[in-house]
């Protein structure tokens, strides 16, 4: 499907700009994989892709406890969507295949 492999992110989050690598595989439109960021790694879960939509959730520690809501779109080798971020509101993001 048009989401799996591998990507490069970047978050545009209040502190700033970060990185961050997606590892993501479609099975009949339930979403899995791994998003890895500033050395730690955590499972996507509760993600879903139809067609060119995507949306997962993961759950960080790094800078402090949250969970992300990533809703996006897939454009050939681009992605592009919004993280949210609970009660701080939402964030773009970016990125390409690796």
């Amino acid at each position: 499907m048009a989401v799996d492999g591998n990507w490069n992110i970047t978050l545009s989050t209040p502190m700033g700009e970060r990185k961050a690598t997606l590892a993501l595989k479609n099975s009949g439109g339930t979403l899995t994989g791994t998003q890895s960021a500033e050395g730690h790694s955590a499972e996507i879960f509760d993600g879903t892709a139809t067609g060119d939509d995507v949306f997962w959730k993961v759950s960080i520690t790094n800078p402090m406890p949250l969970t992300l809501e990533f809703t996006g779109r897939v454009s050939g080798d681009n992605i592009a969507g919004e993280m949210g971020v609970g009660p701080m509101g939402s964030f773009p993001f970016t990125g390409a295949r690796a």
